[in-house]
């Protein structure tokens, strides 16, 4: 992944863990869980990007990640951007924004969606690699036969969100509940 060379990020606290946002000049670059897979390495130590409390974009996406984990706020309105991505994995995540809340589908599905059929692991991995959890909804996708799969963010993340969207996951996997905001 590519980011802005200035990137500026932010810390929030959800009921599903803490939270680093990201935002660049042309939109939100980040959302991650605290302990994610693939975490960009310039969120912390030596060159991690700089830390802005105040910058509006991702205070704006604090509140509307708040509002939706709270069942307030039905989808997302924020400036996206995409473009450190592969056209490839791009491709992936546009399509997970048209996924609608509530919805789920496969690897497969979306593998076909992009016009790439048999890139279904490519599709996997570029899923895996979504750098927006939760807003592009990559905890959407579940397995072939609809069984749960991974999830950077873990799988009772995943599990949560989807029982916040009304999508149902398989009964033979844990249900979490998802904590009311403080």
């Amino acid at each position: 992944m590519q980011f802005p060379r200035d990137t500026v990020q932010a810390r929030t606290t959800t009921p599903l863990g803490d939270i680093r946002l990201a935002a660049g000049p042309h939109g939100l670059v980040g959302l991650w869980f605290d302990g994610q897979r693939h975490l960009p390495a310039r969120l912390d130590g030596p060159g991690a990007w700089p830390t802005d409390d105040h910058h509006p974009l991702l205070r704006a996406a604090a509140d509307q990640l708040r509002q939706y984990l709270a069942g307030q706020r039905q989808a997302f309105d924020l400036p996206l951007d995409l473009s450190g991505g592969t056209p490839f994995q791009q491709a992936v995540w546009r399509a997970l924004l048209a996924l609608p809340r509530g919805a789920t589908t496969s690897y497969g599905a979306l593998a076909r969606q992009i016009g790439k059929p048999a890139a279904v692991r490519a599709v996997g991995a570029a899923v895996g690699r979504n750098p927006i959890s939760v807003a592009v909804p990559c905890h959407r996708v579940l397995g072939q036969d609809g069984a749960l799969t991974g999830y950077a963010g873990g799988l009772p993340r995943k599990v949560a969100l989807l029982r916040l969207e009304a999508a149902r996951p398989p009964v033979a996997h844990p249900e979490p509940e998802l904590p009311a905001c403080a």
